[in-house]
């Protein structure tokens, strides 16, 4: 097993299978994952609360920004598969 596996594990992804959804999906996994790290440091004392929560909002904000960017949940209703009945 290599080494970034294990620090690092990605789940699968079930949902609708479009490359910002899987890009998203990615992030949003290393996200996780680095709070857990904040999380722990700072449990154990190696981090203070305030550079925990600053650490976690810094990775929230690029999470966020990284959403934005791929326009995930923008066009909820304009998937092209529903057609409006008239």
């Amino acid at each position: 097993m290599k080494k970034d596996n294990f620090l690092y594990p990605r789940g699968r992804y079930y949902g609708q299978v479009k490359p910002e959804n899987l890009v998203f999906n990615a992030n949003l996994q290393e996200f996780a994952q680095r709070v857990s790290y904040v999380c722990n440091l700072e449990t154990g004392g190696k981090l203070s609360p305030d550079e925990a929560y600053n650490q976690i909002k810094a990775l929230w904000k690029n999470l966020k920004r990284t959403k934005k960017q791929l326009q995930i949940g923008e066009n909820l209703f304009q998937d092209g598969d529903d057609h409006p009945e008239s």
